[in-house]
């Protein structure tokens, strides 16, 4: 098996020291090169060609928000965002970096971290990402400038008041590459869209306060917020999108929302699965469901339960998928009733809210 060659980036001495020592102690890692500021990783990249970037996005020169833009645009390549997630500031870059391209985020090492552990995490996340291919992007691919770019594809849209047979709710799940695409998505949907969207987005605990905060802040057309155990589903109407708590399930029973603390499904809390399966059970043929890119199989399952209730599905398609793990296991299902491309995404939602189809039927092309 090759060595998996990556390049480190802190401005911390410290930091990287003990980036280093940690991935040297894997003898399928080697650290090719160093550096302290966005504009030596940008040039190294693109000299060097590592398999794997560690970014840090608070450094001097060029941040590495600015840093994960170039080299997308110039020199594809997977990056780990390793940041503090108790810092406000870099939670908001760190979900910046991962709109602009970067594949994954590990939370910083504290200073009472039990020895050996944060550095076996590191260790997974870097050979995870080394398996995921770099897709080239524009360099002009920060957040705040996707959703300027795009506000206006949807304008056009007229949303009109759902009849009592008609949807009554999204449901949405994302994993890798979820927060970029949720961004995009969101920055398409009209002002006015008239249902509720129960979002699931897998990260770990720690980024999930900031996760919430970062969408809320890109998405002026829209409330975000946390789900309160026990409150009833919002009524169709103003649309908003409800978020879980961080580590715990987000599920819907007997008209209302509900966190709960069960076990782990696919290793994942919330699990979309767990989300998905609820909407089936509880809208049945009222719901509409997507499956966004991400590692692994879950929500598969549950999309399909949602179609076979009588709901409406869709799955991203491959070539716009980060990972094409969680919708190609809904596809061999044959759990998605569209497959669309990102871009599609929010127009295929809102044809959807507009009017009632059958379980089974292609309801935009």
């Amino acid at each position: 098996m090759a060595t998996i060659r990556i390049l480190v980036a802190d401005d911390s001495i410290t930091v990287r020291k003990r980036l280093v020592q940690a991935l040297s102690t894997d003898t399928a890692l080697e650290v090719i090169a160093e550096a302290g500021d966005g504009s030596a990783v940008a040039e190294l990249c693109r000299r060097l060609r590592p398999d794997v970037i560690t970014m840090d996005v608070m450094m001097p020169v060029m941040d590495g928000v600015t840093a994960t833009e170039f080299i997308m645009a110039n020199c594809p390549t997977p990056i780990l965002v390793v940041s503090a997630a108790s810092n406000r500031g870099h939670v908001l870059q760190t979900f910046d970096a991962l709109a602009a391209g970067a594949v994954d985020v590990l939370d910083k090492p504290s200073a009472g971290a039990v020895s050996g552990v944060w550095e076996r995490e590191l260790i997974a996340a870097v050979k995870m990402v080394s398996r995921i291919k770099a897709i080239k992007r524009s360099s002009i691919n920060r957040r705040s400038r996707v959703a300027s770019a795009s506000a206006k594809v949807l304008e056009d849209i007229v949303l009109p008041v759902l009849e009592s047979d008609e949807a009554v709710i999204v449901a949405i799940g994302a994993s890798i590459g979820g927060p970029s695409a949720i961004a995009k998505i969101l920055s398409q949907i009209p002002t006015g869209f008239p249902l509720p969207v129960l979002l699931v987005i897998h990260v770990a605990p720690a980024f999930a306060p900031g996760l919430v905060q970062w969408i809320a802040t890109g998405s002026k057309n829209h409330r975000v917020r946390v789900a309160i155990d026990g409150e009833p589903i919002p009524r169709p109407g103003v649309g908003e999108i409800i978020m879980p708590p961080p580590d715990r399930h987000l599920v819907v029973g007997g008209g209302c929302l509900w966190v709960t603390n069960t076990p782990h499904r696919h290793a994942c809390r919330p699990s979309i699965d767990e989300l998905f399966e609820s909407v089936a059970r509880e809208c049945g043929s009222q719901a509409i469901a997507c499956l966004l890119t991400g590692m692994g199989k879950d929500g598969a399952s549950g999309l399909l339960a949602i179609k076979q209730s009588g709901g409406r599905t869709i799955a991203q398609d491959e070539a716009s998928s980060i990972v094409f793990g969680m919708p190609r296991e809904a596809i061999a299902l044959d759990a998605a009733q569209v497959i669309a491309p990102l871009e599609g995404v929010a127009q295929t939602l809102c044809e959807m809210a507009r009017r009632r189809g059958r379980a089974g039927d292609t309801i935009c092309p």
